[in-house]
């Protein structure tokens, strides 16, 4: 199995970049640490680690927008790495845009690119956990 290192931060973790596969477009920016790691490379599904609850996490197991992995890049330090992806569902973040990316600033604003593909309440409930 390929390592990575985990032991550069103090959580033991580190950030996965997912662009779409082909396109190269970014989608998302997440953290994976070894338990997530090892599992994206068993399942061919992209894992990571929720900061926020503290746990394991499927992108799309609520959704079913899961992210299957065609190829993976490990930088120079083995410490970060890209996720390229085939996003199933249509969009990556919880928003119901394509990518998390998709606020330009301009200015002193943030201006809107693109239409969500989702409704958020609807796939996620009135609650809108992710």
């Amino acid at each position: 199995m390929v390592r990575l290192n985990f032991d550069k931060s103090a959580d033991g973790l580190i950030p996965a970049i997912v662009q779409e596969y082909g396109t190269g477009l970014v989608l998302m920016l997440a953290y994976i640490n070894r338990l997530s790691w090892e599992k994206t490379l068993e399942t061919g599904k992209a894992h990571f680690w929720s900061r926020s609850r503290q746990s394991l996490w499927l992108k799309g197991e609520s959704s079913g927008h899961v992210q299957l992995v065609r190829e993976i890049l490990v930088d120079c330090d083995e410490d970060t790495v890209i996720f390229q992806v085939e996003q199933l569902g249509g969009a990556a973040c919880h928003t119901g845009h394509i990518s998390c990316f998709f606020r330009r600033v301009v200015g002193d604003d943030l201006e809107i690119e693109g239409k969500p593909v989702f409704d958020p309440a609807q796939v996620y409930g009135s609650k809108g956990n992710k």
